[in-house]
């Protein structure tokens, strides 16, 4: 009886039990895509991934199902090196588009993470307009390697998320740029002093009136929507700075365009923009 007992108490036998209980669970309780609905099987951890699209496939896995989570195209070369824009044809070099070359941009350059298709554009809706918050530190973790493909340590004095007029705000429950970024502030900063560290201030530029959904406008009805909507809430805070701005989605790039165009006028050194998803050129 002693012997029996033992072995009941064994850490052996518990972890054995908890191992059984838990491929239970995966049996009659299997996860469901936030994107399709269908229900899966998440990925066992594996190997740390080297590229994004492996980094968007082991992020979003617990999330999203094998078929949303493979469908990822990374925002890469060929594209415009002023905004980003990535070239269907995937031949040839970076190349200035359309319209940088007619319509200068206000911010030095852009660069996203993914192009807004397939798996990316449906985790983006998902937290955007299903409120799947649980999504915005995966996501983020994509867009951070986004940023340190793309810019060096010493190149930012400042981050900033594009920020939602409070109405919005109140309607959603929460800015999906913020939600991106807000767990960066240590990460960046583990190396750096306290007082030469990235700043992420998320209060500092304000939408100062409601505008439409940018949805189904044009670049220059987006733009006259725009028009006035961003304010520096302390310009002290942006005079000589480097500010990198973030969003979610960069598809004409007026909303952009439109935050640089404030901060430069506030005294900001440039603006550079770093979104999740980039529309394609079609």
């Amino acid at each position: 009886m002693l012997g029996v007992c033992a072995g009941n108490h064994s850490p052996y036998g518990g972890l054995k039990t908890k191992r059984i209980l838990n491929a239970l669970i995966e049996i009659i309780f299997p996860s469901r895509c936030r994107a399709c609905g269908a229900f899966f099987h998440p990925p066992k951890a594996g190997k740390r991934p080297s590229e994004r699209t492996d980094l968007f496939r082991t992020a979003m896995g617990p999330f999203l199902c094998p078929a949303c989570a493979d469908n990822f195209l990374p925002a890469a070369s060929p594209l415009c090196p002023v905004c980003g824009e990535v070239f269907r044809s995937r031949q040839g070099e970076d190349h200035l588009c359309g319209p940088c070359i007619q319509s200068p941009r206000k911010f030095r350059k852009a660069r996203a993470a993914g192009v807004y298709e397939k798996g990316l554009l449906k985790a983006v809706h998902c937290l955007k307009y299903k409120g799947r918050e649980e999504l915005a530190r995966p996501l983020g973790r994509l867009l951070l390697a986004a940023l340190r493909e793309h810019w060096q340590p010493d190149e930012i004095d400042l981050i900033l998320p594009v920020p939602l007029h409070p109405k919005r705000m109140r309607m959603r429950g929460f800015n999906q740029s913020f939600l991106l970024i807000q767990s960066w502030r240590k990460i960046l900063n583990s190396n750096r002093d306290s007082a030469d560290g990235i700043a992420i201030l998320p209060e500092l530029l304000k939408r100062a009136k409601p505008t439409l959904p940018q949805t189904g406008l044009g670049r220059t009805r987006r733009m006259k929507n725009l028009r006035g909507a961003f304010v520096v809430k302390d310009p002290k805070r942006v005079k000589n700075r480097r500010v990198l701005l973030v969003d979610d989605v960069y598809t004409t790039g007026a909303t952009a365009d439109a935050c640089a165009g404030v901060l430069l006028k506030n005294g900001a050194t440039w603006v550079d923009v770093l979104t999740l998803a980039r529309t394609m050129a079609r």
